[in-house]
């Protein structure tokens, strides 16, 4: 004999428009099937690129810094902003004073870089330069002639691969009474041929007033005593 549940499960089962029980699946396959759904290309079309990724994890990273400074900053906000004019002004005069950083050489160059003239040569180079404006060639050329007339008066030996350091410190010898001005030369030499610095009017005038001054200038001759 059946009972009345058993009846009614069965009569159940027998409608035409009964519903089937749902399917359950694992867990585990579950998650594989939804993970293998939603890594389809379609899912992922509007997503942001690697390079998008990079740079909004950037700005985060950032912000929080900028966030912190200005918290530990005494005024804030607007103590880090002073305190960032105050480093690329440092940075801006550092750049003024050494020149283009790709034209800084780690030494200084030679003095001579062609063949040998003399110092008559070198001067009339220098003025013509100087006519035309070009202030840098005027004032390399002049410092070149200075040199060379000291060589020439047996001041200096002359010798290939010298510096403007190693002249203006030389004739400073023979010379002591213009040892700083000679030192002056030799750096501004320096700064306008390997330095990236511009010469002008005024540097070329006073190169001109000192090579005309040791052209007229008496050596400290030294050697043997009695």
């Amino acid at each position: 004999m059946m009972s009345t549940g058993g009846l009614i499960t069965r009569a159940t089962a027998l409608l035409p428009n009964a519903e089937t029980p749902p399917v359950t699946t694992p867990r585990e396959p579950a998650r594989e099937a939804a993970e293998r759904e939603l890594s389809k290309p379609m899912y992922h079309q509007n997503d942001p690129s690697l390079f998008d990724r990079a740079l909004r994890k950037f700005f985060d990273w950032l912000d929080d810094v900028l966030g912190a400074a200005s918290g530990a900053t005494p005024g804030g906000g607007f103590g880090l902003f002073v305190i960032l004019v105050l480093v690329v002004l440092a940075v801006g005069a550092l750049w003024w004073r050494l020149g283009t950083p790709g034209r800084i050489t780690t030494g200084a160059g030679v003095l001579f870089t062609d063949g040998t003239r003399s110092a008559a040569d070198h001067r009339t180079a220098a003025d013509a330069h100087a006519a035309a404006g070009r202030w840098t060639e005027a004032v390399q050329e002049r410092m070149r002639a200075l040199v060379r007339s000291l060589e020439e008066r047996t001041l200096l030996d002359p010798r290939p691969g010298r510096t403007a350091d190693e002249a203006a410190a030389e004739a400073a010898r023979s010379l002591p009474d213009h040892a700083a001005e000679l030192r002056a030369a030799a750096r501004t030499f320096d700064d306008v041929t390997y330095g990236g610095r511009t010469a002008d009017a005024d540097t070329y005038a006073r190169l001109r007033a000192l090579d005309l001054t040791l052209d007229r200038a008496k050596p400290l001759l030294t050697g043997p005593t009695a």
